[in-house]
């Protein structure tokens, strides 16, 4: 029987970062740069001023306070957005607005608060400095400047310098495309009537929701019957031109295990046991020429959901060029709290039990069985318990994988 870390090892090996490609910058959110950004000019492109206000020349102001304002004719006003060259002759003053250009002579801004804002001539009582309250060109970004480096993930932040930059495309690598085909005779669509002994397939649209909470494309979604001549077609076809192919179900010890037969009989796949409660039945390798990455999950919808937190996950993040670790415990989305009262957990396996966070610590949600989605609907995150724990005391640290889609 494999150890979790053991069968994370084995699921990254299969994977390596996508080919990198050019992307609008309005489709990179959450994309992984592959190469730095450099900008192509000033930020700012130009002295500007950073308050409404007067641009003058600081030395005409010489004394100014409260109790002797000196007042200045005003030559006229510089809107934001102005793109006419204004100079600023000696002994007068500019009307300007927060973001104009700075008019040539001037060196300070006096704010509209500091002055009697007068249109013709304006009374000013503070003699600024030099600089004052003026944004300087390039003073944030010079033309030519590395603003973002490769390795770095384009948040909204980061995709407002790109684009203040000017860089309107971004070298970066792809969201990782993903095909799930669930499997089994005894499963019908949402929305139809489950007869006696059939259930409705949630595993399909949980997976599909997982690949896109977790930053990735769906690149088909299919249920195919315990029918290994389908699954055969399927295979070769492989819909959507996948990077990655999810299975769920027909992986474990029964007779009609038909995910299992098949993959057995195609190659390159490889079924195990790994030492985990939910989700012991596992399997992975890869299918198609060239090889594309495979994942086979269990079929009960918590093990799905579960092994999808567990192995699917990073396998994503790398494919997308993200940094990932091999022990789940280290991953860099796990968070520590306490556990707000006590529970059992397996012998000899990684116990993820699924709990809810408040601000008492971890709490774990109603009913632990493998086929309780009412418990996995209250569940915001899995406290990951080793395997040499076999009870949870109340009030010890425990470390926590917050679930996809929850803040």
């Amino acid at each position: 029987m494999r150890t979790v870390t053991e069968h994370r090892d084995a699921v990254l090996a299969l994977a390596a970062p996508l080919t990198s490609r050019e992307v609008p910058l309005g489709e990179a959110l959450g994309l992984v740069l592959a190469a730095d950004l450099v900008s192509r000019l000033d930020l700012p492109g130009f002295d500007n001023s950073a308050m409404d206000g007067y641009a003058v020349r600081a030395a005409d102001l010489a004394g100014a306070d409260e109790d002797h304002p000196v007042s200045l004719p005003v030559a006229g006003d510089i809107a934001a957005g102005d793109t006419a060259e204004h100079a600023l002759e000696p002994g007068s003053t500019w009307r300007i607005m927060t973001g104009a250009p700075l008019p040539r002579g001037a060196d300070a801004v006096v704010p509209v608060e500091l002055s009697d804002g007068g249109d013709a001539r304006a009374a000013m009582r503070l003699a600024p400095e030099v600089g004052r309250h003026v944004r300087r060109r390039g003073e944030d970004v010079g033309l030519g400047d590395i603003v973002l480096t490769a390795g770095q993930v384009l948040t909204p932040g980061r995709l407002a310098l790109a684009a203040a930059a000017n860089v309107p495309v971004v070298h970066c690598i792809p969201r990782p495309r993903v095909a799930v085909v669930s499997t089994g005779d005894e499963l019908v669509r949402v929305g139809e009537h489950p007869a006696y002994g059939q259930i409705v397939d949630s595993n399909s649209a949980m997976l599909a929701a997982l690949v896109e909470a977790a930053g990735a494309e769906v690149a088909s979604v299919t249920h195919v019957p315990d029918d290994a001549d389908r699954l055969r077609d399927w295979l070769r076809e492989l819909p959507g031109e996948p990077d990655l192919v999810l299975t769920t179900g027909g992986v474990s010890m029964g007779a009609y295990d038909t995910v299992k037969e098949v993959l057995r009989e195609e190659g390159g796949v490889e079924f195990v046991r790994v030492a985990m409660r939910p989700g012991m039945p596992q399997g992975c390798g890869a299918v198609g020429d060239p090889p594309i990455p495979i994942i086979t999950l269990p079929g009960n919808p918590v093990s799905s959901f579960v092994s999808f937190h567990v192995f699917v996950w990073p396998v994503l993040r790398r494919l997308a060029g993200a940094p990932v670790v091999a022990a789940l415990e280290d991953s860099p989305e796990v968070i520590e709290t306490v556990a707000a009262q006590g529970w059992e957990s397996a012998a000899d396996k990684v116990e993820l039990t699924r709990v809810m966070l408040g601000p008492e610590g971890a709490h774990p949600s109603r009913g632990q069985g493998s086929h309780m989605l009412g418990a996995l609907g209250q569940a915001d995150a899995l406290a990951i318990v080793p395997a040499e724990i076999t009870r949870v005391e109340a009030g010890t640290r425990v470390r926590c994988l917050p679930l996809l889609g929850h803040a």
